[in-house]
């Protein structure tokens, strides 16, 4: 049987081929992410893990809410994103999905799900897609992983590659390193469309290449460390709100300092509970 072919049958482009819940709701979707990328419209993503911060991001109008594997080192404080699994990721993600009415919710397979073979990532993904309410799976790779992709995509779930820089492949890269094979990361990202993908992120890609790549795809491209010539952009929600502790990378511009904020609010509140300034007759029944 054919493979589906990414413009012609699994993502149509016809906004009357969207179902009516779309319409009235206006959820973003695989199939408008790549209307906005022929639009000329920029995308926004941004990591969520959480209720809390899900229904914030999703109010501020973030077009996709990534579960990233990420939560590894900036919620459980790993020093990468390999220790997280399966039942983690699915359990923030549908934390995220309760909270998330417009934005899409996407969820990383963490490693090493998507080496396991195409049957196992497959039932992998259906789990992320069944027990977390997300609408989409990534999986770090490009042409090595084409076959994976299309048995997800086949099974009908949307899948976002990830190529460049791949924060799994660490201990093989030998620390985080910008990816300067520009062939490479053009290979990757078309196998990856060829596949069935429908987006692709580009992490830590010279600009020019990752403005080569998104104009030679249809399908859209997330930039980080990427430079502005992607058709969107993501970045870890920690990073750019300033919660992030140490290191902060090049590529991040911090539109907040909330980490300072809230060490000193609540060193005003410990100050104030042991002297006996809180709770006052204001706050008290």
């Amino acid at each position: 049987m054919e493979r589906f072919r990414f413009q012609a049958k699994l993502f149509p482009t016809d906004p009357d081929c969207q179902p009516m819940s779309e319409k009235k709701i206006q959820r973003v979707t695989a199939p408008r992410l790549v209307r906005m990328k022929q639009n000329g419209e920029r995308i926004t993503m941004l990591t969520a893990y959480d209720f809390g911060m899900a229904t914030l991001l999703d109010e501020s109008g973030v077009d996709v809410l990534l579960v990233g594997d990420s939560l590894a080192m900036v919620v459980q404080g790993a020093e990468n994103t390999l220790p997280v699994t399966l039942d983690e990721m699915i359990y923030h993600g549908r934390l995220v999905a309760r909270a998330a009415k417009r934005a899409m919710v996407v969820v990383d397979l963490p490693f090493p799900e998507n080496h396991l073979g195409a049957q196992h990532a497959v039932a992998s993904a259906a789990r992320v897609i069944k027990e977390s309410g997300a609408h989409g799976v990534k999986l770090e790779g490009g042409a090595d992983q084409a076959e994976v992709i299309s048995a997800i995509v086949a099974a009908g779930i949307p899948v976002m590659a990830h190529v460049g820089l791949r924060p799994q492949s660490v201990h093989v890269m030998g620390g985080y390193k910008v990816e300067r094979d520009g062939a490479r990361v053009l290979r990757d990202a078309l196998a990856a469309q060829e596949a069935g993908a429908f987006s692709v992120v580009l992490e830590c890609v010279p600009r020019d290449d990752a403005e080569k790549v998104s104009r030679e795809l249809k399908i859209p491209t997330f930039g980080i460390g990427a430079g502005n010539g992607c058709d969107g952009q993501v970045l870890v929600i920690h990073d750019l709100l300033g919660m992030t502790s140490g290191y902060v990378p090049s590529f991040v511009q911090q539109y907040a300092q909330l980490g300072d904020t809230i060490r000193e609010s609540v060193t005003r509140w410990c100050t104030d509970v042991r002297s006996g300034k809180f709770p006052d007759k204001e706050h008290s029944f």
